[in-house]
C-alpha cells in the first residue's frame, strides 16, 4: 500500500512522462495544450503543466498544483486559463476521472473538422466504439465557466469527447489511461482519415465491436499499453523525474 506522498510522487512521474512523450509524437503546439492529474490527498486539486512552458524539457520538479479557484498553490509557474477552465469542470463532473488530457494534436484536429464520431474500423477504434460524446458546435477558446461545463457534459461518462473543431479530450481513472487513450484515438483518427480518402471503409459489426470494447478499451488494457511508453521514455530521457 503507497503511502500520500509515495502516491503523489508516482502519478507527477507519470505526468510528466506523458508530456515527454506528447512532445515526441508532435502533439503540442506552442502554448497549447494541457494534462491533469488529481491529487491523492487534495482530490480537488490537480497538478498540471506549468503554461508558456515546452512539453519536452518539463521535469516532475516544474509540475504545478491547481486549487479549485484555479490558484497555483505548489509550483511555480501560470496555469493556463482555457486548461483551467476545461479540467476544472471535467473533473468536478466526474469524480471517477483522475486524469485529463487534451493537446491540439494534427489527426484529432482535422478529424474533429468532420463533426462526428469514430467509426467502428479497426480493433483499436473499437476501444472507443459507444464510449466517446461529440461536442457539436465551437464557442471560441473555452474561457467561460458555462462553455467548460458543456465539454464536461458533452464527455458525459465516457472516456473521451471530440470536440468539434477543436480536437481530442481524454480521460481516465490514472494518468496512465488518459494518455494511452489520448495516443490511441490520434491514431485511430489518422487511421479513419486515410482510408475514407481511399475509399468507403466496411464497419465492424457493432456486436463484435462492442465485445473488443470490453477487452481492449478497460482501464487496465490502457495501463498495460502505456507501460511500454513510459518505459521507453524513462530510459531515453530519465532527467523528466527529476
Amino acid at each position: 500500500m503507497r503511502t500520500v506522498a509515495e502516491e503523489r510522487l508516482r502519478r507527477k512521474q507519470r505526468l510528466a512522462a506523458s508530456l515527454r512523450l506528447f512532445h515526441r509524437y508532435g502533439f503540442d503546439e506552442g502554448a497549447g495544450g494541457h494534462l491533469t492529474v488529481r491529487d491523492p490527498e487534495y482530490p480537488e486539486r490537480f497538478w498540471v503543466n506549468p503554461f508558456g512552458r515546452s512539453f519536452g524539457r518539463l521535469c516532475v520538479s516544474d509540475l504545478i498544483l491547481v486549487d479549485a479557484g484555479g490558484e497555483v498553490v505548489e509550483g511555480e509557474g501560470k496555469v493556463n486559463p482555457a486548461g483551467y477552465v476545461i479540467h476544472s469542470r471535467v473533473h468536478a463532473a466526474r469524480p471517477d476521472v483522475v486524469a485529463a488530457v487534451h493537446t491540439h494534436s494534427v489527426y484529432g484536429r482535422a478529424f474533429a473538422a468532420l463533426g462526428r464520431r469514430l467509426d467502428p474500423l479497426t480493433q483499436d477504434s473499437c476501444a472507443f466504439y459507444e464510449d466517446h460524446g461529440h461536442y457539436a458546435g465551437f464557442g471560441g477558446v473555452v474561457l467561460d465557466a458555462a462553455e467548460g461545463e458543456r465539454v464536461a457534459a458533452a464527455l458525459g461518462p465516457c472516456k473521451a469527447v471530440i470536440l468539434q473543431n477543436h480536437g481530442l479530450l481524454t480521460v481516465g481513472g490514472s494518468i496512465e489511461e488518459a494518455a494511452w487513450w489520448f495516443v490511441s484515438m490520434e491514431s485511430c483518427c489518422r487511421v479513419q482519415l486515410i482510408a475514407e480518402a481511399a475509399d468507403k471503409p466496411v464497419l465492424i459489426d457493432p456486436v463484435e465491436a462492442r465485445g473488443t470494447r470490453d477487452v481492449i478499451g478497460s482501464p487496465q488494457l490502457g495501463r498495460l499499453n502505456f507501460r511500454p511508453l513510459y518505459e521507453q521514455i524513462v530510459h531515453d530521457q530519465p532527467d523528466l523525474l527529476d
